[in-house]
């Protein structure tokens, strides 16, 4: 079985986006801010970017490509 982590890391690798309703349906994650990070510290560049929709802000998040990547 895999981690939270590993789950959200594979989607967003997948080139999906995610936002903490998202990830609370699909991986049962209370806390994709804290697993945003966790990703973050594996070395993984995450842009959030802010969405304002129903009077109500959310952070959606998408995996960047990797800096090492583009030089290969």
């Amino acid at each position: 079985m895999k981690s939270q982590t590993e789950a959200i890391l594979e989607h967003l690798n997948a080139g999906n986006t995610l936002t903490s309703l998202e990830a609370l349906d699909r991986f049962g994650c209370l806390r994709l801010a804290s697993r945003i990070t966790d990703i973050k510290q594996l070395g993984f560049d995450i842009e959030s970017t802010m969405i304002k929709r129903n009077n109500k802000r959310f952070a959606e998040y998408r995996l960047l490509p990797n800096k090492r990547d583009l030089f290969v």
